[in-house]
């Protein structure tokens, strides 16, 4: 019997459950990613890992894993239920930390509590360095993209990382074998300090960017700030009974909120022609405090996005992502 390839019948289900939403023709090998978020004090992570399922289901990503970067302690979980959501509830989750976390975010506990989780809490996720190592090392070379849209301490502790029993290369050497690019949320451009950078370790930043060899695009918090989503026409189209609702509604109920981490996602998946320019004449230097500045002389591997397409072009392809399987 004649079946029609998977990133076709992907395709089909994602025009089903977002009538307005379009991806361009999958790769013949969807790009493998991680994301690294820290699901905790701001909204736009939920949409942020919305949008990577959606690319997923279309062809375009495979999801190996997520890395939550935070001391919040129901940040896991959250991440858990989303993943569930969207029928990934066996991805893997590592996590910065597992004791001595706080109770601060405005959703992560409601949507923990509310939808279907594999976790019970952090402490039975991984620990992200060991989770990175291992997701790595079973990949291709030259083949994963590394999405951070928080923090970078797991980032810098992998690439500190030695050898152990899952490679017997050290974390700097795992990364230039295993990684193809990295699309880091973080920092303002020209100059500035953004809260990816500098809080709560702005060592990491400036230990990633020392350690790191391959190809960064940066999406700075001008970008994203100039792209509020999740507003009010959301709230029309959305499930009330889905987590990408619950958080958005928990968060500042529908009064839209800048997208940040979604920018990231959307520059990985789909490149920056459509949406934005690139800006190479420099590079990102970072001082000890966090804050950053784009400076000369060129560094071939750093660049950073602005905005060249109509920003309501982008707020719109932004929106109709995260609402994959959440349209009403």
């Amino acid at each position: 019997m004649f079946r029609l390839p998977g990133w076709i019948l992907g395709l089909f289900g994602l025009l089903a459950n977002t009538p307005c939403a379009t991806l361009a023709t999958p790769e013949a090998d969807p790009m493998a990613v991680i994301l690294d978020t820290d699901m905790d004090s701001d909204v736009d992570d939920v949409g942020a890992l919305a949008m990577l399922h959606a690319y997923e289901r279309a062809g375009k990503a495979r999801i190996l894993g997520v890395i939550v970067t935070s001391d919040e302690q129901y940040s896991a979980v959250c991440t858990d239920a989303i993943n569930t959501y969207f029928g990934r509830g066996s991805l893997p989750i590592g996590v910065s930390q597992k004791d001595s976390l706080k109770s601060f975010s405005k959703y992560t506990q409601a949507v923990a509590q509310e939808f279907p989780h594999r976790l019970a809490s952090s402490k039975d996720a991984e620990n992200s360095t060991s989770l990175y190592r291992r997701l790595l090392a079973n990949e291709p070379d030259n083949s994963v993209v590394l999405i951070t849209i928080g923090h970078l301490t797991s980032l810098s502790r992998l690439l500190d990382s030695p050898p152990d029993a899952i490679s017997p290369l050290n974390g700097q050497a795992l990364v230039a074998r295993k990684v193809k690019r990295w699309s880091c949320m973080g920092g303002q451009f020209p100059s500035g300090k953004e809260a990816n950078f500098y809080r709560p370790d702005p060592a990491s930043t400036v230990n990633c960017l020392a350690k790191w060899t391959l190809p960064v695009t940066f999406a700075g918090w001008e970008v994203g700030n100039q792209l509020v989503t999740g507003g009010t026409e959301f709230k029309v189209r959305c499930k009330p009974n889905s987590p990408i609702y619950r958080g958005y509604e928990l968060y500042n109920n529908f009064k839209g909120r800048a997208s940040w981490d979604q920018v990231a996602v959307l520059e990985a998946l789909e490149g920056p022609d459509a949406y934005f320019s690139i800006v190479k004449n420099g590079h990102c230097a970072v001082s000890a405090d966090g804050s950053n500045e784009w400076k000369a002389p060129a560094n071939p591997i750093h660049a950073y996005l602005a905005i060249k397409a109509e920003p309501d072009q982008i707020r719109n392809r932004i929106d109709e992502l995260m609402l994959y399987k959440s349209t009403r």
